[in-house]
């Protein structure tokens, strides 16, 4: 396949066995959607940089506990975490996304930061909740909690907590 836009331009969902820079391709709601092993990610995001996807709109972390359909393409094995990137050219006007598997034993991927500096706060916030370690990250420091907090609160199986509301009558009425 010559152009990765092409295969999604038909607004079809499929997971052939099409590659793009060596990696599992499927399309999603007309988008092109890359699914590389945590061994070929760092790669591919540099081979995706040349390509001109220049901005990282989007780094976000799933946890799918106990999900069972996933619309994976063949040869791609479900984890239960995932890092979501939508990648942006600018001057092409195309957009890319890439969902890597990342294993529940050993959540961890290397970071982006040196090639896409805007998702430094976003690698820190998949950490921050749902535990994701980005490895070579310049300020792997939680961002949205206090150091001192426990857990991931975006992890599925993270208790949910109670806050006590006492609530008052209104008066004049």
């Amino acid at each position: 396949m010559s152009d990765p836009q092409d295969a999604a331009e038909t607004g079809e969902d499929h997971t052939g066995p099409e590659l793009l820079h060596g990696v599992p391709m499927s399309s999603s709601r007309g988008q092109v959607v890359l699914h590389p092993g945590a061994d070929a990610y760092l790669g591919l995001m540099a081979d995706l940089l040349s390509d001109g996807y220049t901005m990282c709109v989007d780094l976000c972390g799933v946890d799918y506990l106990g999900a069972v359909d996933r619309r994976l393409p063949a040869g791609v094995t479900a984890e239960r975490y995932e890092v979501v990137v939508n990648l942006l050219d600018l001057e092409g006007r195309r957009r890319i996304r890439v969902r890597v598997q990342v294993a529940a034993t050993d959540p961890a991927l290397p970071t982006i930061t040196p090639m896409y500096p805007g998702a430094e706060a976003m690698e820190r916030e998949a950490m921050d909740m749902f535990g994701i370690v980005f490895e070579g990250h310049p300020d792997p420091t939680r961002i949205l909690l206090p150091e001192d907090w426990e857990g991931h609160p975006l992890r599925k199986d993270y208790a949910m907590g109670r806050i006590p509301v006492q609530f008052k009558a209104v008066e004049g009425r």
